[in-house]
Order: structure tokens, then C-alpha cells, then sequence
């Protein structure tokens, strides 16, 4: 028989009496691994056979968890979970749906007390080799056999086919012997192995080998009424005539390895072929309406994207309900389907309830033809020491996991949020992904944090493997901790742990070790890149001591001690460097600018320095000559302070160092605005480099919101640059333009919009030397202290300083001074 001759018979499943097996041979069920048809059509073959046994495609490790199944919290879809005990990393999941034929099967059996088993090759086996991809040659791919029937028949969509032959037979078309289907299946399934041979996989020859001793084990135990339900592939195979020996041959030399077996929740998504599961279908959601919809299928369809259509506020009524019924039940018959499918049902909702629109579609087949139902699984399933404490802090801090993307926000203030907090950091730690941090919508300060959910099945997976650290989170995330603190072997490493140990509120022996590591790390690197790296985590780090009670005085000690030495080495490692090293390096300065910040702030840098034995620190001699005298050396930010005078004022060091060190220095008011034209009247001068110049400008102005505005509002600054850039000479400009857009390019469309309105206006009168009571343009003559004052109640209200009074003296008679609340 050829296979356009076994197709033709396989179109015709379910519409006459064919062959059935004969009574003394195993009733094989060939199916779908997830179809609703074949699922029905298990469920009328058993009742009709009344089997004496049930053998179900799967692994044999499985057989004590089968009970689990009749469980009324069992809710699919679900998987069967199988990992190596010393290797939990190593896994493999057998996921069942409600309309899968497998999960039927099992369910009928235990129903009606019948036997049922897995039969399949035992996954100590599968899982004692890694994963190789199958060579095989180019010209002879892997067959998928329901693709060449749908080929054969005309048809261009396998799924199309496979609605049309299997899922869509009515009631009405029912054959008489439920199990003709199955026969017409798995001859057609013969006459294509009779062609394609093993279908370019190899290693079904040893599975087959497999079943088939379970077959037979099965048939002795049991007789000869068994049931087998597997994929319709392996039917010709389960019905060939073989020895033990052949097939005991083989298994002979396998590998295995010890595994531990468990139920796991699964979702529809995961069942889609675009996960990557390789017996994926192209629409879950629809699947297991066509199953559960026992009358009506098209009718109930349309009423479920009405309504999710009206949940999202599009507007679809009664009428439009009945239209798209209508018109999908046109659209059938005119492309000569025996029922409308999910295209027919999709082409009407795109006509109807979209008025032709292809964004309503995106969201019923997100929602509604793949779907995210998640199953369930009842306690009772086995699961590792590491599962049970996660799921019972799960419960404990109303965190449940789903399978849809959900963000949270939480307010660490509050105990239940803080210890929300806790977990999803310390679940970080150990590799379990459930929760990502974001950026935080409302308020930017370290009392709030922001998280996206997202549990996926394989978690399940990450969290058998992380059962090695420990029997609690707890446990787990400071041994996970602790390990990798002594592994570490770079700065960078130890700092990025320190960041994620302290948010996960880590006990304080897991502390100390990876505080030791940390101080161990920064004495013994001497580069002062790599301190400068690591310094901003460090200082982020410093945060949470206040908002959630951890203790970070060890912490506070190596920030110190690192921001010291950063203080030391950076000026020389600023100067004789390439661009490319220039840039990395004025990153380095905005890092540690910002991180010195965050310590000074939190009075880690002030006076005394824990890392010189509580003695103050010594204050840096080393200033040059030539340039501004030295910021006081009595705190930390005075001490950086005057690193960046340094970095500002010599010749040696990278033109955008110098230039950011000086933006910087005016930013904090270390540096007056004559003292900040006078240096950039230096870096532009005709004697400059243009190169060197540019790059001093893309500095000074550049890299920051906002940075644009400073020239906005300083029009000798905006002079100095214009005239610079105005008498380059033409060979050279070509050299600095990229610089130049890179800088400018960053600025908002507003600013460049005024600076070139100010630049063609040209300087006004006393712009360039103008004094207190001659402003630029756009500002008055002095300080509105009435103006001024009226902010500040506000202000110290919104931080929580409450108000004091203060008298202010203007000058001249006593009734002209005031007392304001501030």
C-alpha cells in the first residue's frame, strides 16, 4: 500500500465500520498526544473494549504517582517531572492537558479500576546522556507524519487536516466499532514507516524495544485484554513481530542514573509549539474548547471572545455574536470543511467583531486560543524539602504563583511587603527567576521596590536543583552565598553578590563570609578600575540598613576604605590613555561621584574612617600648584572633592575627564562659574587640540539630563563654545563633527531649539562681563527672598521636617524685617 493509498483510508476515519483488531491482539490506541478528537475517540474505545489493562505512553518511574491523577485538587494541565537525584539540572517533563488522549486514559482507568501503567524507555535511562541532537543528512529530515498525510491529501496545513479528519467528527459520524478509527490510523501510519523507515529518528528503535517488553509483561500479567495508548508513529512498531531477545538486545549497555519522579503544575502556553515543545500544538486554548464544548463548539467560541472583547471596553453585541456565527459556518462550506474551524472562526471575528481590524485578534489568540491556564497539583505529590517551604511562604505572604505576567509593588515599610521582599531577593540568589526587579513607577525612594511576576513550569526544575543548598530558602540562599563568596575570584563578583545578599536579609554568619570576601578582594586588587567598579554597588548596597534594618557597618568600612584608595589612584590612571580608555574612565568618575554621594549621605565618610582603625584618614597632599587651592579634607565628599580639582586642572589627563571633573566640581558648588569659564577658556583655546577640545566639551555638557541647560542659562559659557567652535579650521572639522553630534544629539529637541535661537540672536549687551545687577537675559536683577521663602514650608512638609521660624533682615528700618515658618 502506498501512502497516498494509506491516506485516502486515513480521510476516512470515522466514516464507516473498518477492521477492527483481532480479540487475542492488544488493543493499540494510535493518538495526538494532545488532541481533543483523539481524546474522545479513547474515551469510546475503552468504554466499548472494557480492557483489562491500561498501558500509557510514558516513563515507568511514574507508575506510584498514577493514583494522584483521580486527586479532585489534580486540576491539568500538568506534567510529570523526572530529574536526576545528583543532578537536578538534568530533567525531562511529560505534559497532559484535560483533552489530552493520554489523560483520559489514565482517568478511565482509574475510574473504573483497571490497571494502568506507563510503558515506555525509563527515563534513568534517557536521562543518564545528555541531550545530543540527532545527525542525520541533509537530505533525509526528520518526518513529521502528520504533515506528509495532510501533503497527501491536498491539504497545506497539517493542522487543518487533522481538525478535518479527526477533531471535527460529529456524534452523527460516529463509525460503529469505536476502535475503526485507530485500525484506518495505524495503517496508515504502516504504509508511511514502510516508506520512510524510522523517520530519521534512530532512537525510536530502542523506546519501541521498550513498550514492547512492558507490552509483554503487561499481557502476561494481565492477558490479553490491554490497551495501549501512544503515539500513532509507534503503532506498526508495538505490532511488529519480535523476540525478547532482540528486544532485550537493544537496552543491553544503557546508561541510567537515580531519579525522583513528581506531578508539577504545566500551563497551555507551555503546551504551544512556539515554546519549543517538540509535540506542540498551534492552539491549546482552542483545543480544550473543542473538548470541553460538547455542543454547540462554534456558538460557545463566540460568545467567549465577545465577552473578552467587552472586558477590554471593544464594543460587540448580540447581533455581532450571532453574524460571526453565521458567516463562520459560510466561510466552512464554501472552502468545503466538514465544520468551521479556528481560521473560519478567526476570519469571521477579524470581519464581524474587529471591523477588520487585525489588533483585536492579537488578543484573543494570546488569551484565548493558546491561553494561560495553569494546572494545580494537591500537596499530597511528592516534592523536595526546598518546594514545600517555598509553597508555604507562597501561601504565608499571599503570593501565588500564575502563570500570566503580573507586576507588584511593594512598600518596604510595611512587614508583609518587606518579607515579600525577602523572599523573591533570596529566591534570586538561588537561580529561581519567579520575580525580576524593575524600575519603580511612583516614588523613586529605597522604601519602594518594583517587581514583574512570572512563574513558568520549569522553575519546578530550578527549584529541585537549588534543593541542594538547603531544606529551607532561608538555608539554601546563604549556603548558595557562602559558596559563592569563597569561590569568587575578582572584585566585581564579590560586589555583586554583597547587592544581592543584603536586600535578601541573609542571616549574619552568611554575611560575614561574603564581607570577608569582600575585604579580601579590595585589599588584594590593586587596580584601581576595578575599585571603581566596584564601588557604586557597594554604596547602593549602603541603602537598605536604613529601610530594612540590616546591619551594614562591616559594609560601610571596605565603601570607605575602597573610596580612599579610588581617591589615590584614580588622577594617574586618567592620564596617557586612548579615547577609548578615556570614556570607560569618565564613566568611572560619574560612578564614583554618585556612589561617594550615596556614602557621604549615609555618614559613612565624614571625619573618622573605619578603614584606618577609626583615625581620621589622611587628606591628599598632592595637589598641583597651578591649579585651585584644595577642597577641606575633613570628609570623604571633601577628599573626592579635591580629586576632581585635580583631574580638572592638569594638561595630562583625558580632555572628557577634565571636562566632566569640572562639570561635576560646578555642580556640587565647588567651583565658581568665573573659575569654571576660566578652565573651559583653557581647554578651548586656540592652542588646544580640536580633537582634545571636543572631547573636553562632550565632558563638560554631555552624558546627563539636563546637561544642555547649563548652557541655556550661562551665555559665556555658550559664547566660549560658539567662538571655539567657529574658528576651527575646516581640515579639522570634519575630525571633531562626530564628537560634536554625539554630545549635542543626547540634548532634547527644546534645548537645541534655544540654543540655536540664542546662537543666531548673538550676545546681548554685558552678557560676557555681565555683574550681579546686570543679568543675562531671562533672569532678574537679584534673588526674590519673599519668592524663595514660599517654597520652603512645602518643601519641609513633603520631608517630614516640620516648620521652624526664621527672621530675615533686609536692610533699613526694623519694620522692614519679617519672620517667615519654614
Amino acid at each position: 500500500m502506498t501512502a497516498r493509498e494509506a491516506t485516502a483510508r486515513a480521510r476516512r476515519v470515522g466514516a464507516g465500520p473498518d477492521r477492527p483488531a483481532a480479540s487475542g491482539d492488544p488493543l493499540l490506541l494510535g493518538v495526538r498526544h494532545h488532541g481533543p478528537g483523539s481524546a474522545r475517540a479513547v474515551l469510546a474505545a475503552l468504554d466499548h473494549a472494557r480492557p483489562s489493562a491500561v498501558l500509557v505512553e510514558g516513563p515507568p518511574e511514574a507508575d506510584a504517582l498514577l493514583p494522584l491523577a483521580a486527586d479532585e485538587r489534580m486540576r491539568p494541565p500538568v506534567a510529570l517531572l523526572v530529574h536526576a537525584v545528583d543532578d537536578p539540572g538534568r530533567a525531562a517533563f511529560w505534559p497532559m492537558a484535560a483533552f489530552s488522549p493520554e489523560w483520559v486514559a489514565i482517568r478511565w482507568a482509574l475510574e473504573h479500576r483497571v490497571p494502568v501503567r506507563f510503558m515506555d524507555l525509563p527515563a534513568a535511562h534517557g536521562l543518564a546522556v545528555p541531550e545530543q541532537p540527532e545527525v542525520r543528512p541533509e537530505d533525509a529530515p526528520a518526518v513529521d507524519p502528520i504533515g506528509v498525510l495532510a501533503a497527501t491529501a491536498g491539504y497545506d496545513d497539517a493542522e487543518r487536516w487533522w481538525e478535518d479528519a479527526v477533531e471535527h467528527r460529529t456524534a452523527d459520524g460516529a463509525p460503529a466499532d469505536p476502535r475503526a478509527p485507530f485500525a484506518a490510523l495505524a495503517e496508515a501510519m504502516g504504509a508511511l514507516r514502510e516508506v520512510h523507515g524510522d523517520g530519521g529518528r534512530p532512537r525510536d528503535a530502542v523506546r519501541e524495544a521498550a513498550m514492547r517488553l512492558r507490552l509483554r509483561a503487561a499481557r502476561k500479567e494481565f492477558g490479553d485484554g490491554v490497551a495501549v495508548v501512544c503515539g500513532a508513529w509507534h503503532v506498526p512498531a508495538l505490532g511488529a513481530r519480535t523476540t525478547i531477545a532482540a528486544d532485550k538486545a537493544l537496552l543491553k549497555g544503557i546508561p541510567k542514573v537515580r531519579t525522583e519522579t513528581t506531578w508539577v503544575p504545566w500551563t497551555h502556553r507551555r503546551l504551544a509549539r512556539h515554546s519549543g515543545y517538540g509535540a506542540g500544538i498551534e492552539s491549546p486554548g482552542w483545543y480544550g474548547h473543542l473538548f470541553d464544548a460538547r455542543d454547540r463548539p462554534l456558538e460557545r467560541w463566540m460568545t467567549k471572545v465577545a465577552g473578552l472583547l467587552r472586558e477590554e471596553d471593544h464594543f460587540v453585541s448580540s447581533a455581532d455574536v450571532i453574524e460571526a456565527v453565521r458567516l463562520a459556518g459560510t466561510l466552512a462550506a464554501m472552502r468545503g470543511r466538514p465544520v468551521a474551524g479556528l481560521a473560519e472562526a478567526t476570519d469571521a471575528v477579524r470581519a464581524v467583531m474587529g471591523e477588520g481590524s487585525d489588533v483585536p485578534l492579537a488578543l484573543v489568540q494570546d488569551r484565548l486560543v493558546v491561553g494561560e491556564t495553569l494546572g494545580k497539583v494537591p500537596d499530597s505529590a511528592p516534592a523536595v524539602p526546598l518546594q514545600r517551604d517555598l509553597t508555604r511562604q507562597q501561601r504565608t505572604l499571599r503570593l501565588r504563583p500564575v502563570a500570566e505576567r503580573r507586576d507588584l509593588e511593594l512598600d518596604l515599610r510595611k512587614e508583609t511587603d518587606a518579607a515579600r521582599s525577602r523572599l523573591l531577593h533570596r529566591l534570586r540568589l538561588l537561580g529561581i527567576g519567579w520575580g525580576e526587579p524593575m524600575a519603580g513607577r511612583g516614588s523613586t525612594g529605597t522604601f519602594r521596590e518594583s517587581w514583574r511576576l512570572h512563574w513558568r513550569p520549569e522553575l519546578f526544575v530550578r527549584v529541585a536543583e537549588a534543593g541542594v543548598w538547603g531544606t529551607t530558602v532561608l538555608t539554601a540562599a546563604s549556603a548558595r552565598a557562602e559558596s559563592e563568596a569563597v569561590a569568587a575570584t575578582t572584585l566585581a563578583e564579590v560586589t555583586a553578590l554583597a547587592e544581592r545578599c543584603l536586600p535578601a536579609g541573609l542571616p549574619a554568619d552568611a554575611l560575614s563570609v561574603v564581607m570577608s570576601a569582600l575585604a579580601d578582594r579590595a585589599a588584594l586588587d590593586a587596580d584601581v578600575g576595578h575599585l571603581a567598579d566596584a564601588l557604586p554597588a557597594l554604596a547602593r548596597s549602603l541603602r537598605y540598613g536604613d529601610v530594612r534594618g540590616t546591619d551594614t557597618a562591616a559594609l560601610a568600612a571596605v565603601a570607605v576604605g575602597l573610596a580612599e584608595r579610588i581617591c589615590v589612584g584614580l588622577p594617574p590612571a586618567c592620564t596617557g590613555i586612548d579615547p577609548d580608555g578615556a570614556q570607560e574612565q569618565r564613566r568611572r568618575v560619574d560612578g564614583v561621584h554618585s556612589a561617594i554621594a550615596l556614602l557621604a549621605g549615609a555618614g559613612a565618610g565624614a571625619g573618622a574612617d573605619p578603614s584606618y582603625g577609626g583615625a581620621p584618614a589622611p587628606a591628599p597632599t598632592d595637589a598641583p600648584a597651578d591649579g585651585p587651592a584644595d577642597a577641606p579634607a575633613d570628609g570623604l565628599r571633601g577628599r573626592w572633592a579635591g580629586v576632581l580639582r585635580k583631574l580638572a586642572a592638569r594638561d595630562t589627563v583625558a580632555g572628557v575627564v577634565r571636562g566632566r571633573a569640572t562639570r561635576l566640581l560646578l555642580d556640587d558648588g565647588h567651583l565658581p562659574e568665573d573659575e569654571a569659564a576660566r578652565l573651559m577658556g583653557l581647554a578651548l583655546s586656540r592652542g588646544a587640540p580640536p580633537a582634545d577640545a571636543a572631547a573636553w566639551i562632550e565632558g563638560f555638557v554631555g552624558g546627563a539630563a539636563g546637561s544642555g541647560m547649563l548652557l541655556v542659562h550661562d551665555e559665556r559659557l555658550l559664547r566660549l563654545v560658539d567662538d571655539w567652535l567657529t574658528g576651527i579650521p575646516p581640515a579639522s572639522f570634519t575630525a571633531v563633527l562626530p564628537l560634536l553630534r554625539r554630545t549635542f544629539s543626547t540634548y532634547d529637541p527644546g534645548v537645541r531649539r534655544t540654543l540655536g535661537e540664542l546662537v543666531r540672536r548673538g550676545p546681548q549687551p554685558g552678557g560676557a562681563h555681565r555683574t550681579a545687577d546686570a543679568p543675562a537675559a531671562g533672569f532678574g536683577p537679584g534673588f526674590d527672598e519673599r519668592r524663595a521663602d514660599a517654597v520652603v514650608p512645602v518643601l519641609r512638609l513633603l520631608l517630614g521636617l516640620g516648620t521652624e521660624q526664621r527672621t530675615i533682615t533686609t536692610g533699613g528700618p526694623p519694620e522692614n524685617e519679617r519672620t517667615v515658618n519654614r
